[in-house]
């Protein structure tokens, strides 16, 4: 059973959770598909610097806050928008009130708000929510819902078969990282993007997505997400396979992984690793064990295939120079 199942979320709060959520939905869909100014934030260092920001993303994080305030003062605040509050406190609510705010803008449907419930840094409770569409993922205490439905995920168990989604090929910066996802995207069976959180959701109900790898994600991004993968089945951690938590967030610098199952998980973080796993066994392999529950991969060697041309096109060269040199010779 996942991690989220041994701390047990009361359910006032889940039910609290809930009327987060439908509060900053009644918000979002008033501004759902009509005209609305867009400002643009500028995150220098970051692999996509800008992001759009909307009065919907706004005034639907304030409204949250707002309930909470009322009801939980003790508790703390992460909002992407709005700022942070008492992060010390046993439990901290971590708000993203338009997660893909660019699909928002755009009229695309595959937004989603974020809530998520922290104790001690550490996420217990998740929601996705896509307000227009009316579809809810909620996990916590081991289990996940769809809609008030048990939610399963279930899928490919091998990277050749595996669908896999990321946000854009752009949230991967330069070097390791976009190295890292280049070789896994060349390895599964399709690559997929555009989705934002609600790939998420997806792979936590079974529906298809089996493997979602991302990068440059904050806080705000991913915390309501970890529950509902967990909890239902599946498997979310870094790239260095470790938990998602508010203090690792320094060392993950955002990157995640799902998958459906542990088997998927695996062999991505054989490839996302850094060095990658496989290639730190073939190094060490003679000197050390290999690293214990990783199957050592051995390199092809490349010579051979290319020695038998190179020997075939050296052959047929000599055997061209010394018959222009006999006709030259008697020529004279």
């Amino acid at each position: 059973m996942a991690a989220e199942a041994t701390l047990v979320v009361s359910p006032e709060l889940v039910s609290f959770a809930g009327e987060l959520a439908d509060a900053a939905g009644a918000i979002i869909r008033q501004y759902w598909r009509k005209p609305i100014d867009v400002i643009s934030k500028d995150e220098p260092g970051r692999p996509v610097a800008e992001s759009p920001v909307t009065i919907a993303d706004r005034e639907a994080e304030a409204a949250m806050r707002k309930l909470i305030e009322a009801r939980y003062p003790s508790h703390g605040i992460y909002g992407e928008e709005l700022g942070h509050a008492r992060l010390d406190a046993e439990f901290v609510w971590v708000l993203d009130p338009i997660d893909g705010t660019k699909s928002f803008i755009t009229g695309k449907p595959l937004f989603g708000t974020l809530v998520a419930l922290v104790r001690f840094g550490k996420p217990v409770l998740g929601i996705i929510d896509q307000p227009v569409l009316r579809e809810r993922w909620l996990g916590a205490n081991g289990c996940t819902t769809f809609n008030g439905s048990p939610a399963r995920a279930t899928g490919a168990k091998s990277l050749s078969e595996a669908m896999m989604y990321a946000t854009t090929p752009h949230m991967f910066a330069p070097g390791l990282e976009e190295t890292r996802f280049g070789m896994l995207r060349d390895l599964v069976k399709r690559p997929l993007y555009g989705c934002d959180c609600y790939a998420y959701g997806l792979l936590a109900s079974g529906f298809g997505a089996d493997l979602v790898v991302e990068a440059d994600l904050g806080i705000y991004d991913y915390c309501a997400l970890v529950p509902v993968v967990n909890c239902a089945g599946g498997k979310m951690t870094d790239w260095r396979g470790e938990e998602l938590t508010i203090q690792s967030h320094g060392i993950s610098k955002g990157r995640v992984v799902a998958a459906a199952n542990d088997e998927l998980w695996k062999q991505a973080l054989e490839v996302l690793q850094d060095p990658p796993a496989a290639v730190a066994c073939e190094e060490t392999a003679g000197a050390a064990a290999p690293m214990r529950g990783r199957p050592m991969m051995k390199k092809k060697s490349l010579w051979p295939p290319l020695l038998v041309p190179s020997l075939l096109l050296g052959a047929a060269t000599g055997g061209a120079l010394a018959w222009l040199a006999m006709r030259k010779s008697r020529s004279r």
